[in-house]
């Protein structure tokens, strides 16, 4: 919407003419206050650009409306709008006196009259209700653009001819715009420089319609055991570019592309290490991490439709409050400590759908599908693998509370995706793969909660069971299942900043109909601290420690720690 600044400025002036013309007119026979033909002519140029504000610190006077101004001519006048209009007569004056400075009191002369003025021509000062609100002192540049409100509204008036403006009402009007000059002419001002800054914003944006946000993470990473402990220290970079539209204003067009060269840290002797970011490794390769598009129908229905590298936590809620990052890469710094690995089942690189429906107030109830690939002839959204999610969910603003269920089948046997710990199950072994690549169906079942106990801390925790089948000829079933407790602590020593420590298990084989695939106990315990440097960096220093890696209480203890750095714009 274009602002009318002119409209500051050209008010008073139309006020003073038509004053002036009145009493010329009253002077004349059968004029009866009303213009005449000639005068009727006149015109105000509303669009022409005002110039800047001059330094000389003065402000030009207007004519006064009294009887000697019956005797300048037409032409003197329109040379004195056109001087107004121009900008000769918009510079500040300056402010020198602290009766300038103090608020417009409802027992001040300038309230009561502008009062009057708004109940008898029906101004609105300034206020979405309408409402005059006289109950408080205003500060007078409200004052002033409730007047200016007032002199549009007559102006309009009186250029209609549909309502007739008293003389009394004039003088007012014009004694008003004299004591309150100064803030009339900064309001027009400050309409300048903010017109000037939305063209900047228009010139430069990268579009109408799409706008750019990223996040880069470097992050120095090691390993630590007490024999055969192989690795290096390693610096990992991930970096994302995502390209949101919207062509609504309700809706949003993910487009995002991904690089990076974080591969695990190493293999072997019961440790599988994963990144301290969830990504996979590119190879510095600029490829398609994620498109998706979200949209509404009616006022409940949310419509998560990805067509490419859908998560679960892209639209249902895994009430894993300041523990998830929607990235990866601002909170925890595993992905089984940032939410449960429930939501890391069946994931594929296809499309599928999603939404989210707001059964009352707190009450959602999410449902998914994914299917595998997708985009193959041969297996398309329905044949081959999929993964299908039902959530229903209070998500209120102190205790959130979910039941999820996941079925789906995987040909390879992977049930768990992304890396859901540190261990065998981000390399599709042990409870990720427990029928070694059989083609397996499961069924799972999960559980979440978060209670807020004060401002500065937090308390989640999830639990869950998956019941897996192998398909073929072989192993039969195994049990899955999966625990922990976490703490986070909220702006701890800094607004912004955030604690945390976890403790739980990673998916482990507690049962099964082959005994020789059952697992320890595979305790994860991590604990990090994120310092906010600036809204658009953070630095996390974090550490897991492993008592019995893949379940094994024979392995050997194992450390990562991490030194990670987000960048965000």
């Amino acid at each position: 919407m274009t602002l009318n600044r002119n409209l500051l400025f050209v008010s008073p002036i139309a006020l003073a003419l038509t004053l002036s013309m009145s009493l010329v007119s009253q002077a004349a026979p059968g004029a009866q206050g009303k213009l005449t033909s000639s005068e009727s002519t006149v015109k105000f140029d509303h669009t022409k650009e005002t110039a800047q504000a001059g330094n000389n610190g003065t402000t030009q006077k207007i004519a006064q409306a009294n009887p000697s101004a019956s005797t300048n001519s037409e032409a003197e006048l329109l040379d004195q709008i056109n001087n107004y209009s121009n900008g000769e007569g918009n510079s500040l004056n300056q402010v020198n006196s602290v009766f300038q400075l103090r608020d417009v009191s409802p027992d001040d002369w300038a309230f009561e009259a502008l009062r009057n003025l708004v109940e008898r021509y029906g101004c609105i000062a300034g206020y979405p209700d309408g409402t005059f609100r006289g109950d408080r002192a205003m500060t007078r540049y409200e004052f002033a653009a409730g007047l200016n409100a007032c002199l549009q509204q007559i102006e309009r008036l009186i250029a209609d001819q549909k309502s007739k403006v008293s003389q009394e009402d004039l003088a007012t009007l014009q004694r008003l715009t004299e004591e309150f000059e100064a803030e009339l002419s900064t309001l027009g001002t400050r309409v300048d420089n903010l017109e000037g800054r939305v063209a900047v914003l228009e010139d430069n944006q990268f579009s109408t319609t799409t706008k750019l946000s990223a996040e880069v993470v470097f992050a120095f990473t090691d390993t630590f055991r007490s024999e055969n402990d192989d690795t290096n220290t390693v610096f990992q970079h991930r970096g994302r570019l995502d390209f949101v539209s919207s062509f609504t204003g309700r809706d949003a067009l993910h487009a995002r592309l991904d690089f990076s060269n974080a591969s695990p840290l190493l293999e072997g002797d019961g440790l599988s290490g994963a990144t301290t970011f969830q990504t996979a490794d590119t190879g510095n390769n600029v490829e398609l991490g994620w498109l998706a598009y979200y949209f509404p129908i009616g006022e409940r229905i949310q419509v998560y439709l990805p067509a490419a590298f859908p998560l679960w936590q892209d639209f249902a809620p895994t009430i894993s409050p300041y523990f998830e990052g929607f990235t990866g890469a601002n909170n925890a710094i595993s992905s089984f400590a940032e939410s449960s690995p429930i939501y890391k089942i069946g994931l594929p690189s296809g499309g599928g759908l999603g939404a989210n429906y707001n059964i009352a107030g707190d009450l959602n109830l999410s449902l998914g599908y994914f299917g595998g690939e997708t985009d193959n002839p041969d297996n398309g959204l329905f044949n081959g693998d999929y993964a299908a999610l039902g959530q229903l969910a209070w998500d209120g603003p102190r205790f959130k509370l979910a039941f999820t269920y996941v079925n789906a089948y995987q040909e390879d046997g992977t049930i768990f995706d992304l890396g859901v710990g540190t261990t065998g199950a981000a390399m599709g072994e042990g409870a990720a793969q427990p029928f070694n690549g059989a083609p397996t169906m499961s069924n799972s079942y999960g559980i979440e909660g978060s209670i807020r106990l004060s401002d500065g801390l937090v308390v989640n925790g999830y639990g869950g069971f998956t019941d897996a089948r192998q398909l073929a000829e072989g192993e039969g079933d195994a049990e899955i299942w999966y625990y922990a407790l976490g703490l986070a602590f909220p702006d701890l020593g800094k607004e912004g900043n955030l604690g945390g420590l976890l403790v739980g298990s990673e998916p482990y084989i507690g049962s099964a109909e082959n005994p020789d695939r059952r697992e320890d106990t595979a305790v994860h315990v991590e604990g990090f601290y994120r310092f906010q440097m600036n809204d658009n960096i953070s630095i996390t220093p974090g550490l897991i420690w492993l008592p019995s890696p893949e379940g094994g209480d024979s392995n050997n203890d194992a450390f990562i720690g991490t030194l990670r750095t987000t960048f965000t714009f």
